[in-house]
């Protein structure tokens, strides 16, 4: 039989669920994980096994146990021993950390099916030690991110977890735009794992975060592959369209949270100026960042003084579009034209008839600049008015 204590919970989508039951106890494991824990043993050692709740109700089971009544099971569950033997049934009891949570019948004539149950018991026991590491580990990380924890409580907790202090690390956000789906959680969890000291935890319906943790040779190019081998992969394996977003490195656990909020900036800002970007990283935004951090007023005041009572939306989409690209080659209008499949003067005429409604000839380098920046701040007007609808 493998030794290893986690060998019978195997299967991958029942390790990806827990439940939090307020007993006085943290992090129990869901009914579906103890049915898989204890069918696989089951089928593995030919002996039947069932789990029962103190007040006698059955939880799982591999057999037919009508004649095991709740009654029975409640008078074991106050009596002082930790097994019992009724007829062809030994009942043993699961605690943790001294304190009992669930009785488990082995049928069986023979000692055999008492030493199963005694595995069964084990098995179930690491299995709710490994829960609540898990739990605690997920409520961990969640507080520190969101900046919930006092720096005192930060290394304690982390000392008590085994998580390492000084390691740097990068903060990733992958907007699935799709509440409450698993999958994004776990292919991460696939990608990426504990034993290399990467988390991953959520705590919204529409963003996975990974906490990377990195080496010293480490650097932004390593991370921006990272960043778009996870979107390559919800594309290829579960058709998703995903944006990711990263903020900076920080050297010490007690920082993560810094790389969050620049993980979330960089998400939003991403949306605003870079929509064609399916990765953006805080120390890439340029302008838009700025821009970002501008108050509403201010972004107001300025559009009325470049555009007057002209509203950039009712802009001509051909000349928009055409200026841009131009932009794209560096104010070039002979590759702009090439690119544009258009002849240098329709080019031309596009450029002069933007200049007549705003007074700005995108052919200079200041006006072009002041063009730019200037739809840059009435992209981010317009997020704010979607965002306060």
């Amino acid at each position: 039989m493998h030794s290893h204590p986690f060998f019978i919970a195997k299967k991958p989508d029942s390790l990806l669920y827990y439940i939090y039951i307020q007993k006085g106890r943290e992090g129990m494991i869901s009914t579906q994980v103890i049915a898989n824990c204890i069918e696989e043993l089951s089928i593995i050692t030919r002996v039947n096994l069932a789990v029962f709740n103190l007040d006698g109700g059955q939880l799982t089971s591999t057999f037919d146990n009508s004649d095991i009544s709740e009654q029975l099971i409640r008078g074991f569950a106050d009596s002082p021993a930790d097994s019992q033997v009724i007829g062809r049934d030994h009942l043993l009891k699961v605690t943790d950390e001294g304190e009992l949570t669930y009785i488990l019948v082995a049928r069986g004539n023979n000692d055999e099916a008492y030493l199963i149950g005694k595995i069964a018991v084990s098995q179930l026991q690491q299995l709710i030690t490994a829960y609540k590491e898990r739990f605690d580990r997920n409520n961990f990380f969640q507080n520190l991110i969101m900046d919930n924890l006092l720096l005192v409580d930060v290394y304690n907790r982390a000392k008590k977890l085994h998580i390492e202090v000084m390691v740097p690390r990068v903060v990733f956000i992958v907007e699935t735009r799709t509440e409450k789906d698993g999958t994004a959680a776990e292919l991460l969890r696939g990608m990426f794992s504990a034993q290399s000291g990467d988390f991953i935890t959520a705590v919204d319906e529409n963003n996975v975060i990974l906490i990377k943790a990195l080496s010293s040779a480490d650097g932004n190019a390593e991370i921006e592959k990272t960043a778009q081998t996870i979107v390559d992969m919800m594309s290829t394996e579960a058709m998703m369209n995903v944006r990711v977003a990263y903020g900076t490195v920080v050297q010490e656990l007690k920082d993560v949270s810094k790389s969050y909020k620049e993980a979330m900036m960089a998400l939003d800002v991403g949306k605003i100026f870079y929509v064609e970007k399916k990765v953006n990283s805080y120390g890439s935004l340029g302008i838009g960042r700025l821009i970002y951090q501008l108050p509403a007023n201010l972004c107001k005041i300025f559009i009325d003084e470049i555009f007057g009572d002209n509203d950039p939306g009712d802009f001509d989409e051909e000349i928009v579009t055409t200026v841009n690209k131009f932009f794209e080659n560096n104010l070039n209008v002979s590759e702009t034209s090439r690119q544009l499949f258009v002849h240098r003067n329709t080019l031309v005429y596009r450029v002069e008839k933007l200049q007549k409604s705003t007074g700005l000839d995108v052919r200079t380098f200041d006006d072009a600049l002041t063009f730019k920046i200037a739809m840059m701040v009435y992209s981010y007007m317009k997020y704010l008015d979607s965002s306060n609808n």
